[in-house]
């Protein structure tokens, strides 16, 4: 006769056990799963505004700059510095007469003496113009705004009034978030800039 006693106390797992070990399991795996997915969704999102931020602030730094040389005339040619655009922000600078050995220069026909910015909203981008036509200067651009002021800072629409220039330039990420509810999932970022070009106070 078999004697099928367990010896040493020793039983294995009962299929019930099994299973809610198997349960259990699924359950821990779902969390950290979860957990990861979330991690990632918030890295994402916040890669994204970062980029935002920091293409706001590199166009509206590059846009400041060049209003600030609006009107250099070192050769006194005379023309209009920031002619008044409603569609459009133009600048218009002598910067090689200042640079060249020939002080006839005199004109704005070099290279980045008449840039023309415009807001692409098809594409939602601002394009930089320099002679050679539109190209893509920020992308992921809501709004581009600028507004003509005169010396007292009211607006203006008389070319040979204009002495700062407003400029507003609102950004979105590249990519909607589905858990942000707002502005059709797009997180947004505004900056705004007065810029006084000091050779336009000179005229």
């Amino acid at each position: 006769m078999t004697d099928c006693r367990v010896e040493n106390g020793e039983r294995g797992f009962t299929f019930t056990e099994l299973l809610m070990a198997m349960a259990i399991g699924c359950v821990l795996l779902g969390a950290v799963i979860g957990t990861f997915i979330l991690q990632g969704k918030s890295y994402d999102a916040q890669e994204q505004i970062t980029e935002m931020v920091q293409t706001t602030r590199a166009a509206m730094d590059m846009i400041s700059r060049e209003i600030r040389m609006a009107g250099y005339d070192p050769t006194g040619a005379g023309f209009d510095g920031i002619p008044h655009d409603a569609s459009r922000l133009q600048i218009v600078a002598d910067l090689r007469g200042a640079k060249t050995s020939d002080p006839a220069d005199g004109d704005t026909d070099d290279p980045n003496e008449n840039i023309m910015y415009s807001y692409d909203s098809k594409n939602f981008q601002i394009d930089r113009n320099t002679g050679g036509g539109n190209q893509p200067f920020a992308e992921n651009i809501e709004t581009f705004t600028f507004d003509y002021l005169d010396g007292d800072g009211n607006l203006t629409t008389t070319t040979a009034n204009i002495r700062q220039i407003r400029v507003t330039i609102t950004a979105r990420t590249a990519k909607p978030n589905p858990g942000y509810s707002a502005n059709g999932g797009y997180r947004t970022y505004t900056l705004t800039s007065l810029i006084t070009p000091m050779n336009l106070a000179c005229r």
